[in-house]
């Protein structure tokens, strides 16, 4: 095939400028198809509101020392110019274990340092909710970490969090983009020892951790129930050789759960994460050691945090002593009925409590809430923006925070971080668990069971449809295009309420065709709500070459809404040819 020319003239640069190391030269040279230099090189890494992430490898459209020094330089030049006083506030870098990760983030602090600002770099690995934590904490202007969740082992990226702990906004992100876009391949490092003889570069570690542990504990319940009765609850957990081993299995030791059995193979660090396909608590693969551990130790809870620690999966033996996996929806709603029906039995459930979750979350967390009186946000996808409506009431004092998160697998009580917490996560269920079955007899899933028919019996489930390179992204755009143009007033007989385009901001309600305006900044989703509770969402990712389809059903039971769900996905995806095939 003949490349293209902007294509050639990238990849003729990065093989032809001595700016790129040698082994990133040669890298590139040794590519023989065609087609792998057009991926590397058709177009730039994407920087947005959810920073940077993609394939580590040598290219403009890789995870490479370039790219993070490019970036850094971007925030840089951003910083300073929002206030320069930003320079002495400094940024906290944290990173994750992922191959890359320690180095992508001395190249960062020492970008930073090169432009004089100052630097708070962790000993070692790090939880991203820490980062976020520490920010706070050491009054820092901006935190950056280096980290790529939960995606598979060959995946690297860059996050960038604001003064307030929060993942920055989407204004932020466009001035960096602007400032990337008018950089060249010219960023150049300082070098360490020099950073470190001007007071540019500081390690931390202890310090800040030891604050991070109190800030989180403050969010529990019952202290007093877990040091007593905390040996009775069985629990193995497992870092998926991430970040979470050391801030997880310490937090639980110190508010009493001492049976606690690490999965051993998944203990340690590691960048190949070798057991598993992938490191994310989301799939249930990622349990399959854990859960034979549970089986031999008859535990009754099995957790599980993903790489940087901010997600959070749960499997629980139900009273046949059978391990019940909980979604992330279903994680989500038991943490908010948790809280919600517990600070209202103290009596300390303020009178503006909000609850807030993301568009692709639940409608079910939408009916508990209203049973407590408090108040349900709906935000676009993605924890900055609940970090973001965290700021806003506080400034505005418009609303008492008590709980956020989203369906994919994130959770944060509290405002001590401003971005999930799969730590916090991890220790909060184990209360709860504990709470349910020394107060009421009950494992955690009858407590589920209990709020479905409480409030319905609400099932969820995400597809995600991988589509790589320049012709998968045409394809997840001619999809969403198809999508926009259908006029669907019902899927599997069910009638629909209304359509939402959040990219062109309006809601169409179908009975009455008539819309309205949607008050969330602008993104490519498509959202299409049953009369009677549920969803059906279309979204691509901004971060990897997916499209994802979320479904949240509404059934009179659980057998019901099963077959509703099977019948309304047929429905939904008969008509987009460009699947045909691949589901």
């Amino acid at each position: 095939m003949e490349l293209d020319a902007l294509v050639r003239q990238r990849y003729e640069h990065w093989t032809e400028n001595e700016y790129f190391d040698r082994q990133t030269r040669d890298e590139l040279l040794q590519i023989i198809d065609p087609k792998e230099i057009e991926d590397r090189f058709y177009t730039e890494l994407e920087f947005g509101t959810g920073g940077m992430r993609g394939v580590i490898g040598a290219g403009t459209n890789r995870m490479n020392r370039y790219t993070v020094r490019r970036v850094t330089q971007g925030l840089a030049e951003v910083m300073l110019e929002q206030d320069p006083a930003n320079a002495q506030k400094g940024v906290v870098i944290a990173y994750d274990s992922r191959r890359y990760s320690a180095e992508f983030a001395l190249e960062t602090a020492l970008v930073l340092a090169a432009n004089g600002i100052k630097v708070y770099l962790f000993e070692n690995l790090r939880p991203t909710p820490e980062l976020s934590f520490a920010v706070r904490h050491l009054r820092a202007a901006a935190g950056v970490n280096i980290t790529a969740s939960h995606n598979p082992k060959d995946y690297n990226g860059y996050k960038v969090y604001w003064e307030d702990g929060g993942q920055i906004s989407p204004q932020l992100a466009k001035l960096i983009v602007s400032k990337i876009e008018n950089l060249g391949w010219t960023a150049q490092p300082m070098e360490l020892e020099e950073a470190k003889r001007q007071g540019l570069l500081e390690t931390v570690g202890e310090e800040v951790d030891q604050a991070y542990y109190q800030a989180l504990k403050k969010q529990l319940l019952f202290p007093e129930l877990t040091k007593t009765f905390g040996l009775d609850l069985k629990i193995v957990y497992t870092p998926l050789h991430g970040t979470g081993g050391r801030p997880v299995t310490t937090l639980l030791k110190e508010i009493g759960f001492t049976s606690v059995h690490v999965v051993r193979e998944q203990a340690e660090p590691d960048p190949e994460f070798s057991t598993v396909l992938t490191p994310n608590p989301e799939d249930p693969a990622a349990f399959e050691l854990a859960l034979q551990y549970a089986r031999e130790k008859q535990a009754d809870i099995v957790l599980a945090t993903d790489p940087d620690a901010d997600r959070l999966g749960l499997y629980a033996k139900d009273k046949n002593g059978e391990f019940r996996r909980f979604t992330g929806n279903q994680i989500g709603v038991l943490l908010e009925y948790y809280l919600l029906s517990q600070k209202k039995k103290a009596g300390c459930l303020a009178e503006k409590s909000v609850i807030i979750k993301t568009v692709a979350s639940t409608d079910l967390a939408d009916a508990v809430a209203a049973d407590f009186g408090v108040q349900t946000m709906n935000v676009l996808v993605g924890f900055k923006y609940i970090g973001e409506q965290i700021k806003i009431m506080e400034q505005n004092r418009s609303g008492s925070y008590i709980f956020g998160f989203e369906e994919s697998h994130g959770y944060l009580a509290g405002t001590y971080t401003r971005d999930k917490d799969g730590v916090q996560a991890a220790v909060l269920l184990a209360e709860a668990a504990l709470y349910y079955r020394t107060k009421e007899n009950l494992t955690l899933p009858e407590v589920l069971e209990k709020i479905f028919n409480n409030y319905g019996y609400y099932l969820d489930e995400q597809v995600a449809v991988t589509l790589k390179g320049k012709e998968g992204k045409e394809k997840i755009a001619a999809i969403m295009d198809l999508l926009r143009k259908q006029k669907k007033d019902s899927l599997a007989g069910i009638p629909l309420k209304s359509v939402e385009d959040f990219q062109t901001g309006q809601k169409l309600f179908i009975r009455e065709n008539r819309t309205a305006g949607i008050d969330l900044p602008r993104e490519n989703i498509l959202r299409f709500s049953f009369e009677d509770g549920g969803f059906v969402m279309a979204r691509p990712s901004g971060t990897e070459p997916k499209i994802r389809f979320y479904f949240c059903i509404k059934g009179e039971s659980y057998e019901q809404a099963v077959k509703l769900l099977q019948l309304v996905k047929k429905d939904f995806f008969k008509d987009i040819p460009m699947l045909e095939g691949i589901i």
